[in-house]
């Protein structure tokens, strides 16, 4: 019986070994981060301060929905989180 125990150990040891090398390999593999962060500028600088999130986001509509100052690209995805993708 202890010989079945050890090589029941031995194999979830050799398992978790191998789930541990294949996220260090995802981890390692996975791409830059491309997004580009929030402007540390003056027209940004309000939305830095605010400690919410979702309050800060709210902000990013005026001025970056279509037809406003800086309206976002076409191929940009749907504006919703901004500061999911957008780092302060």
């Amino acid at each position: 019986m202890a010989k079945t125990s050890r090589t029941r150990r031995t194999w979830l040891n050799l398992c978790f070994l191998v789930i541990c090398a294949g996220l260090v390999a995802f981890l390692l593999l996975a791409p830059e981060e491309t997004t580009s962060p929030l402007p540390r500028d003056e027209i940004h600088q309000q939305f830095h301060q605010i400690q919410s999130k979702k309050e800060a986001e709210k902000g990013c509509v005026g001025c970056h929905e279509t037809g406003g100052e800086a309206p976002l690209p076409d191929t940009h995805p749907d504006p919703y989180r901004c500061l999911f993708c957008h780092k302060r």
